[in-house]
């Protein structure tokens, strides 16, 4: 492995359980989204999208707090600072689109059990929820492409994170 990446900060097992574990359920919050606003006509299913996206909310704040008060970028200090300001812009850019997904999905669900299926608060809603379900999308994918950069580069920031495909030795 290159001097680098023997200055790489592994992060700890909790750290990786969290990353892990929250992209397995975002993966199946993905797989149990709604085709149609109407399907939360039935009731059971509206109160489990209210319960599935307050808790969703709950993982994904516990995870920010733990990842940012426990656990410094695996980046080292070496790193370019417009790098670290990439890294850091992205990061951020998920939590606020990952925060919103939830959000505006609770707003929409409120707005539905009151009787407000339509109109312009619920067009704003649905709106939001969209972009942010987007722009999560084109974020985790410059994420996943920036790993396997440095997967690639061999610079240990892959290992940092990712438990399996260990980087080349370089």
């Amino acid at each position: 492995m290159s001097e680098l990446a023997n200055q790489v900060i592994q992060h700890s097992r909790t750290a990786r359980w969290l990353h892990w574990g929250f992209i397995a359920v975002f993966i199946y919050a993905l797989t149990k989204q709604l085709d149609e606003l109407e399907e939360l006509e039935d009731f059971a299913l509206l109160q489990y999208e209210m319960v599935f996206a307050a808790l969703f909310l709950i993982l994904l704040i516990a995870r920010f707090v733990f990842m940012r008060t426990t656990r410094p970028s695996a980046l080292p200090d070496s790193t370019p600072q417009q790098t670290k300001v990439l890294a850091q812009a992205v990061h951020l850019g998920m939590y606020a689109c990952l925060t919103l997904i939830p959000v505006t999905g609770l707003v929409i669900g409120g707005l539905y059990w009151t009787g407000i299926r339509d109109g312009m608060a619920m067009e704003a809603a649905l709106l939001l929820h969209e972009i942010a379900v987007n722009t999560s999308y084109l974020l985790i994918l410059g994420h996943v492409l920036a790993a396997l950069y440095h997967r690639h580069r061999g610079d240990g920031i892959w290992s940092a994170m990712v438990p399996f495909w260990k980087e080349p030795q370089r």
